[in-house]
């Protein structure tokens, strides 16, 4: 068993240290409050401030980081993890992403594989199967939301992961591809409702979740909406607009409540030139193991750390998408979420 050394134990973060810690690893992990995952078998927390440096990581053997810290830091701690450790996987989904600030981690060696989530992270990886059973795309859409099962509140939503990242989805501006060429648009346009199967009729709207696979796949139109309750996104640029936007008041009412039911959706349309269609709809409920971004964020990245501990060679040195894993990885990835009940309807991905 490995030892492995996580950053942030946030509502992600701590599902993934469980996930690690259950399977025998031992984790040291790092956090202003790592309360979450205090007392549990194989762990030992540090507690941290502000004025915490890689220089303070545990001196204990283990060559594996983990960065699940919120990403307006993110970037910042996978550079400083490269100082220390020759495998990182990175989970901060930081606006500065790792292909484009460490192009020398081939040169000294260090494996980068970056954006191990649902979306970014499974939505790239059944793209690119798509490309290599299909050939070069016409389109690719993605849809991907964490919500409660019903509109609550006056938002009519919950946080299912740090606020401040989802506010930054809102403000930053979307990268797409329209006839081939890179178009930067607004975030929250495009607005549109679409049909959530068991769930009715919900808002997609663009927000900046291609990253990676604007560059890394053949294709001519390519959208990432995110989905939420009607009426949501509204309130959120009217208060905008208006000047009335508190934004520690949204934090608060946006914090995630353990008790309220949610799901998450995702769904991935590939069309080929020729038209051939290929579709995937990922969705969770939550379990007893954590509710279900955590769940299907979480066991993407906790799959992946344990593949890359069996064979570190899975990525070669450099900074890697997840759109880079072989299919029999992809493979491997889904067969254990749908093992522990996250429901993968879609072409299966053959070896």
């Amino acid at each position: 068993m490995a030892t492995i050394h996580c950053l942030g134990t946030g509502l992600v973060g701590s599902y993934v240290v469980r996930y690690l810690s259950e399977r025998g690893h031992l984790i040291h992990a790092y956090d202003l409050d790592p309360s979450r995952v205090e007392g549990l078998r194989n762990v030992k927390t540090h507690r941290v401030d502000l004025n915490f440096s890689v220089e303070d990581i545990s001196s204990a053997e283990g060559s594996l980081a983990l960065n699940m810290l919120p990403g307006a830091i993110g970037c910042v701690w996978t550079r400083a993890l490269c100082e220390r450790f020759t495998t990182i996987i990175d989970l901060s989904f930081s606006e500065i992403t790792p292909n484009t600030t460490f192009l020398e981690a081939d040169e000294i060696g260090t494996r980068i594989l970056w954006d191990v989530g649902i979306a970014p992270g499974l939505s790239n990886m059944l793209a690119s199967h798509a490309v290599r059973k299909m050939g070069n795309l016409s389109s690719l859409k993605i849809y991907v939301g964490g919500n409660p099962t019903e509109p609550i509140g006056e938002w009519k939503y919950m946080a299912p992961f740090s606020p401040t990242d989802v506010l930054e989805e809102y403000t930053r501006p979307a990268r797409i591809l329209r006839n081939g060429l890179l178009d930067v648009v607004p975030a929250i346009t495009d607005r549109h409702i679409i049909e959530v199967p068991g769930y009715g009729k919900m808002e997609g709207f663009l927000t900046d979740g291609l990253r990676s696979l604007i560059e890394t796949l053949p294709c001519s139109n390519m959208y990432e909406y995110t989905v939420r309750w009607p009426g949501h996104i509204q309130r959120f640029l009217d208060e905008v607009g208006d000047g009335s936007f508190d934004q520690d008041a949204a934090m608060r009412a946006w914090e995630h409540d353990d008790e309220t039911p949610e799901f998450t959706w995702l769904m991935v349309q590939a069309v080929s030139e020729e038209g051939e269609v290929m579709a995937w709809n990922v969705i969770d409920e939550g379990g007893k193991d954590g509710h279900s971004m955590a769940r299907t964020t979480g066991l993407v990245t906790a799959i992946c750390t344990e593949m890359l501990i069996e064979n570190e060679d899975l990525v070669p040195p450099g900074a890697h998408p997840p759109e880079a894993l072989p299919d029999y990885a992809v493979s491997r990835i889904i067969t254990e979420m749908k093992s522990h009940g996250v429901i993968i309807d879609g072409p299966e991905i053959d070896l």
